[in-house]
């Protein structure tokens, strides 16, 4: 057979099946590295576990601050990030849990550290205004009102979720 009858010339053929090899190297070496860069970002978020922050006998009807701590993941970086939380009973005897995050700038809200205004939030950073049960004070700079965390008495014990906007929660 002369050479004039193939369709493909062997210099042709070589360079097909060495660029077609060495792109499947290629794509075998890169697929582990994508995944790895990829797939946590694609892995669905957990909520958060529910922590004890305290006894259920020490809250009075006085907004009190708790500190405690959450086991984050972020990627493949573990951490324990820490949180706080104004923790009281209502007047009926319901257990309110709200974040000291105002809904403003992030800044941290105190409960009655203005002395004009001794039974609210006070966020120091734009004198921002919170109402005992988080509801934010009109004509203050905060638009809404302050989260609530996800919670649960069990055991006489004070467990907190996630923060999630006043009425999700």
């Amino acid at each position: 057979m002369s050479e004039k009858n193939h369709r493909v010339s062997r210099r042709q053929f070589l360079n097909y099946t060495l660029t077609g090899v060495g792109g499947f190297m290629a794509a075998g070496m890169l697929m582990p590295m994508v995944r790895f860069a990829i797939d946590p970002v694609l892995k669905a978020g957990a909520d958060q576990d529910m922590v004890a922050v305290c006894d259920e006998s020490e809250l009075t009807t006085e907004p009190q601050r708790f500190d405690f701590k959450i086991d984050q993941v972020d990627a493949w970086y573990e951490s324990e990030e820490p949180r706080s939380a104004w923790i009281f009973k209502s007047e009926n005897g319901d257990v309110i849990a709200l974040s000291p995050v105002c809904k403003h700038l992030g800044c941290t809200v105190n409960w009655a550290s203005d002395e004009a205004n001794p039974n609210r939030f006070f966020c120091p950073c734009h004198y921002g205004l919170y109402e005992k049960n988080g509801d934010n004070v009109p004509n203050t700079p905060p638009l809404a009102p302050l989260d609530v965390y996800e919670h649960k008495v069990e055991d006489g014990k004070v467990y907190l979720g996630s923060a999630k906007p006043k009425g999700e929660a």
